[in-house]
């Protein structure tokens, strides 16, 4: 993601939360003008009122946000904390305290622990660079995953860049929805100029999110620029003015979108459209009350396209609001469905528009004949987890001695027949799933982040102690790539495949069987899983031949599988341990090769007849268009033969879905498609009818 000239960002745990990072900082290296928007709830969080009469301004160098604690409804003692943190933050970087900012999110009414902040900070200075990645993490709450993006605007002939990162899951509703959103320029434009810019930007992107009809005490945007593009400064209206609100009103619509599809339980991203209203305050509260609707919301959930619950929701509007509106004469149109229309319903295949409900995306448009205004607005279905989380979310939140704030999510602490409930269904799935192999590849994040290892072990240990019959094949790329560097070889790759080298081979085969490996194994035994760390190349498991890529380029030392030694691998197997396999294969004439991971994970779950091969990545799973498209919840192999056919999956993920091809026309039951950024998924998806990521199916 581009970052513009002379920002740094950076993401670091300083113990608010129990595991991830929990404060985010972003640096100007030149002053810079700053605009802000916040929320207007009169039961505002220290940081809001600390900041929303300080901008807009000028001289702002620095934005330190934390997540885990709202610093909201705490008394006076809020307001000091807030000013401990800015002097503390303005120290750490040479700064004037007027020139930081602040801001929180997180849980309601619990004193900020200030030092766990100011403790650490030095680290989080000496992190700032180019990671814009880990402050958006940084900030996350109920989030599932950070939301940045970035666009690109000419402005007097020069290219000035605009950067956001957002936070926004739960408690999202209209006047700004529930975020915390950061966005940096290096445009020159004055404070004022800036604030406008924004403010109307705002009006039509982030104030039209709803989730779940609550406005948060924190809600915070804030913008800076710091000239350093070297347009001349735009002061007044006018073209520059407009092209830089027009990228950030781009810039936020993808946010808004972000934030809606990831609402707290959400499975479906919804956007509502309604035009001819008669002015642009009713298309907007006509559109925000349908996204905003219970009754709308649990039918989409449910896949039933009741259009009478959105028309009679428009109608209440107009009446409640006194519009001129007529539902009478209105369109109204689902998954591009006409489903009523002349004032009166229209025939329709509802089973065949039932089957359109069920996509990860539900579009509804509004046709009334009444004006010109239109509006758009965005939320998402209301499903079951929506009220479990909000239910357990506070209940389950405990204070620790030193003031942070943690989850206390055992079982103990549910209800007797919310326990009895849970133990029937992973019963069934123990049950169904006993003496069956499961191949799990493994990779990405979830090989990286420590907390992450250590919930793959404890998946992996519990499968194992269940009687499902794991095998692990791990991948490395990361790894590779650094002791690559270290040693002065630059990588070079094809679609994703690392080209392999001769000098570069032992490289590899080092870090995949001498490191990665090793380290697994050491980390699955630690639990007592009974790993056994074996190479391709043991036992002849892997026969490999060379591979060539489809363009005919020579990709070196890298190869394909021919065939698996089941008899090697069953008797590690039936012998009640875990293989964790390296991906290197061995020829005919004894070359050793190094294969794509997928591509092993396949091959080994086809030859022993898996019903499940699982895909541990670094996004929630298939999506409609990579990398920030909407996740595919189920596909079957047509599927994926026409979205390869049509180019729509490319880099890395080809060659993963290229592997799901060979699984399931080999035979495996089901391949799934996790998100390995999230702990625990491997267990949440054998536990459950659907999964949590993508499921792939052969019909």
């Amino acid at each position: 993601m581009r970052i513009p000239k002379g920002f740094r960002f950076g993401g670091v745990a300083c113990g608010l939360k129990p595991q991830r990072r929990d404060l985010a900082l972003v640096v100007s290296d030149h002053p810079a003008a700053a605009a802000g928007l916040f929320t207007i709830n009169r039961a505002a969080a220290a940081p809001v009122i600390d900041a929303r009469t300080r901008v807009p301004a000028e001289g702002i160098r620095a934005i330190v946000v934390n997540s885990g604690n709202a610093n909201a409804l705490t008394g006076p003692a809020g307001l000091d904390d807030v000013t401990v943190i800015r002097a503390a933050v303005a120290d750490a970087l040479g700064l004037q305290k007027r020139a930081v900012l602040t801001a929180s999110t997180g849980v309601i009414g619990a004193r900020l622990p200030a030092m766990k902040v100011v403790t650490a900070l030095p680290a989080l200075v000496d992190q700032l660079g180019d990671h814009p990645d880990l402050a958006a993490e940084a900030i996350m709450t109920t989030d599932t995953r950070p939301k940045m993006a970035a666009r690109e605007v000419t402005l007097g002939g020069k290219t000035a860049i605009v950067t956001a990162i957002c936070k926004g899951s739960g408690m999202l509703a209209p006047q700004l929805a529930t975020t915390i959103c950061l966005l940096v320029t290096d445009a020159a434009v004055t404070p004022r100029a800036l604030q406008d810019a924004l403010a109307r930007a705002v009006e039509r992107t982030l104030h039209m999110v709803t989730v779940d009809g609550e406005m948060s005490t924190n809600d915070t945007v804030y913008a800076l620029a710091n000239g350093l593009a070297g347009n001349p400064r735009i002061s007044d209206p006018g073209p520059d003015l407009d092209r830089l609100e027009t990228a950030l009103t781009d810039l936020l619509e993808e946010m808004a979108r972000a934030m809606a599809a990831d609402g707290e339980g959400a499975t479906k991203l919804v956007e509502v459209v309604v035009s001819g209203a008669p002015s642009d305050e009713a298309a907007r509260d006509c559109a925000r009350a349908v996204a905003s609707s219970p009754l709308v919301k649990a039918a989409l959930f449910g896949a039933d396209p009741n259009w009478g619950r959105v028309l009679a929701t428009v109608g209440a509007r107009a009446g409640a609001m006194n519009y001129p509106i007529d539902p009478y004469r209105a369109r109204v149109v689902l998954q591009g469905v006409t489903v009523f229309e002349g004032g009166a319903p229209v025939e329709l295949d509802r089973e065949g528009l039932r089957t359109r409900m069920r996509d990860s995306r539900i579009d509804v448009l509004v046709e009334l004949a009444d004006g010109t205004a239109r509006a758009v607005a965005w939320g998402c279905d209301l499903s079951y987890d929506y009220v479990k989380i909000n239910a357990d979310y506070t209940s389950l939140i405990v204070q620790r001695p030193d003031g942070g704030v943690g989850k206390d999510d055992r079982v103990s602490n549910y209800s007797p027949a919310f326990k009895r409930t849970l133990l029937a269904e992973a019963l069934k799935y123990i049950a169904a799933f006993s003496g069956q192999v499961a191949v799990i590849k493994y990779g990405g994040a979830a090989m990286v982040k420590d907390s992450l290892k250590a919930a793959f072990a404890e998946d992996v240990t519990l499968l194992k102690k269940v009687g499902l019959k794991p095998v692990v094949v791990h991948g490395g790329a990361p790894e590779i790539t650094r002791t690559l560097e270290k040693l002065g070889e630059r990588s070079e790759f094809v679609d994703g495949m690392r080209i392999t080298d001769a000098q570069s081979l032992p490289v590899v085969e080092m870090v995949l069987t001498g490191k990665v490996n090793q380290e697994l194994v050491a980390l699955l035994n630690a639990r007592s899983a009974g790993a056994v760390g074996l190479s391709g190349k043991d036992g002849q498991l892997l026969r490999a031949r060379k591979a060539v890529h489809e363009s005919g380029r020579d990709l070196g030392y890298v190869g394909e599988v021919v065939q698996v030694n089941t008899q090697f691998l069953r008797m590690f197997l039936d012998g009640g341990y875990v293989p964790v396999i390296s991906p290197i294969g061995l020829t005919d004439d004894g070359t050793g090769l190094s294969i794509n991971a997928d591509d092993v994970a396949a091959a080994i779950a086809v030859a022993l007849g898996a019903p499940k091969l699982i895909y541990l990545t670094d996004v929630a799973g298939v999506l409609e268009s990579a990398p920030d498209g909407q996740l595919v919840r189920q596909l079957t192999l047509a599927d994926l033969d026409r979205r390869i056919q049509a180019g729509a999956i490319t880099g890395g993920m080809k060659w993963k879905a290229w592997a799901i091809q060979t699984a399931l026309r080999g035979g495996v039951g089901r391949v799934h498609v996790l998100d390995g950024r999230q702990p625990h998924t491997v267990i949440a998806e054998l536990f459950t009818d659907r999964g949590v990521g993508s499921l792939l199916t052969a019909e």
